[in-house]
């Protein structure tokens, strides 16, 4: 084997970036191995075309953590978050509803469908931060083995009980609703306005295949107002240069603190002897060496791919393969030659840094849910829009745009519609017919594009049928159960092999929290 390593980290993703500048400011030697060309994995972003850059995968950032940014310092290393100015629904009879940083105007559209919504919107907006801050606890601690919990998990769990014991009877009774009823039934007990609920309940299923009537799905919308920008609480941001540039600053943290990255550089294999991690096998054949192995991929691939069935147990093997990722959600990237005009939309300043969002009523999305139970993308889709040009320069020509598209749904498996190739260009000429029909002027301005589905996600950056979330975030899938019952503490059976992604608590989005509580784990014992 080649040189020796504290810690090699599988993946070079925001997670695999964070545990590695975790672990080099300790003052562990650190090498980074990314199968990519490019750092970041869900959260990257590249120049696909002269002048415009695109962020690939995601779209926005919500749940970086106030900890993780301070710990490692991020600012001083590129990190630069703009604060999103609203959204905007457009409706099926040319009509919308539009959310402002500015109170008056959120009131005065809702109030235009409704004065009670109007009214009620704001309570609920406040009730949904403090629920945000009381369930927050749970996203920040270890998750206990509530069967064999030990003295760390004792603690935590008496923490979480005396936290929980804090709430009055209002609040647990709210708390046991959102985490089990869907996100349609949570809003209808607040609101009468179709568009209204929909134009929330869609948050509900970003990245999961649930529609917004599936239980489940209310938590979902919970959990990305669990994010923070600049201290505002269920704040979404862009960042300079797309989501790749959050992951470009954790990049530049690690290797300031001494980490090494090396990119177009997969891993395929753990070494593993007598039960114990001690390197890593590449594709071209070299083989490294290191006390700790850190994958920050995903379940299937942690535990399936890189390490053989016989040195783990059959309990886990059994559960990992019934671990549920079943990819949802396309990308469509655009390059505009200007700003697409949505009708609807009187006030056009809201397009400045403000999310276009296709979700015109409770029908609409449901119905796109059914065309993916059958494996097969929405013929009228879901979209979260953004045009990141209209506040960040960098993002395109003077005077061009560039638009990320986020799609729900687009099924993993698309059998109707041919081969890959096939199925790729249906779905996008369907992202793009929809789009049209609440912004006409969209196929005019097109000047490049480029369509991603989650088959492509798989192909391209490794993740298990293309789930950025590296799994679906559902009730079964949560807290000391994700990704499995008993390996939830970023430990795996096989000693000094630790996991450290999106597939570990407390799931997906751009956090960083993953890695940060796995490597605490680690520094417990020993590494």
């Amino acid at each position: 084997m080649s040189t020796h390593y504290d810690a090699v980290i599988i993946g070079g993703g925001h997670n695999g970036l964070t545990a590695a500048a975790y672990l080099a400011k300790a003052g562990r030697k650190v090498l980074v191995l990314e199968r990519c060309h490019i750092l970041g994995g869900a959260a990257s972003s590249d120049e696909l075309y002269p002048g415009f850059t695109y962020t690939l995968y995601s779209y926005v950032v919500s749940l970086l953590s106030p900890t993780v940014i301070s710990d490692l310092q991020l600012h001083r290393h590129g990190l630069n978050l703009i604060p999103l100015n609203g959204s905007f629904t457009p409706m099926e009879n040319g009509d919308c509803i539009t959310f402002h940083e500015d109170d008056a105007k959120t009131y005065a559209s809702i109030r235009r469908h409704s004065k009670l919504d109007a009214e009620a919107y704001f309570k609920f907006s406040e009730f949904m931060v403090d629920l945000a801050r009381s369930m927050k606890p749970f996203l920040e601690v270890v998750p206990p083995d509530v069967v064999r919990p030990g003295w760390d998990g004792l603690r935590t769990m008496g923490f979480l009980g005396r936290h929980i014991r804090s709430f009055d009877k209002e609040k647990f009774h709210w708390v046991h609703k959102i985490m089990t009823m869907s996100a349609y039934d949570f809003l209808s007990e607040w609101f009468e306005t179709d568009v209204l609920i929909a134009a929330l309940a869609q948050v509900g299923i970003i990245g999961t295949m649930l529609g917004i009537k599936s239980p489940g799905t209310a938590y979902v919308m919970l959990h990305y107002y669990l994010g923070e920008v600049d201290g505002d609480t269920s704040e979404w941001a862009t960042q300079v240069g797309g989501t790749g540039g959050v992951s470009a600053a954790i990049a530049s943290s690690a290797r300031n603190f001494g980490a090494e990255i090396r990119c177009n550089a997969p891993v395929t294999q753990v070494i593993i002897k007598n039960g114990e991690a001690v390197g890593v096998a590449l594709e071209n054949g070299d083989e490294i060496s290191a006390k700790t192995v850190v994958s920050a991929c995903d379940p299937n691939m942690t535990f399936r791919k890189l390490v053989e069935e016989k040195e783990l147990p059959p309990d886990l093997v059994r559960a990992i393969d019934n671990f549920k990722f079943r990819g949802s959600s396309g990308k469509v990237n655009l390059s505009l030659d200007g700003l697409p005009d949505f009708p609807a939309l009187k006030d056009k300043s809201i397009l400045q840094g403000g999310m276009p969002e296709i979700a015109p009523s409770c029908d609409y999305l449901e119905r796109a849910y059914d065309d993916a139970k059958y494996d097969d993308f929405s013929k009228r889709p879901f979209m979260g829009c953004i045009i990141p040009s209209t506040v960040d320069p960098t993002m395109a020509p003077e005077g061009k745009h560039s638009m990320s598209i986020f799609v729900q749904y687009a099924s993993y498996n698309m059998p109707k519609h041919g081969n890959r190739d096939q199925q790729r260009a249906a779905f996008g000429k369907t992202v793009i017919d929809t789009l049209a029909e609440f912004a006409p002027n969209i196929k005019d301005l097109i000047l490049h594009q480029q369509v991603i589905t989650p088959w492509d996600i798989e192909q391209q950056i490794g993740i298990c049928e293309g789930n950025i979330s590296h799994g679906e975030l559902t009730l079964d899938q949560l807290f000391f159960m994700r990704p499995t019952p008993g390996w939830a503490k970023y430990r795996t059976p096989i000693r000094g092999y630790y996991q450290c992604g999106s597939g570990t608590h407390p799931g997906g989005g751009i956090t960083g929290t993953p890695a940060q509580l796995a490597v605490s784990e680690m520094f417990k014992d020993g590494v």
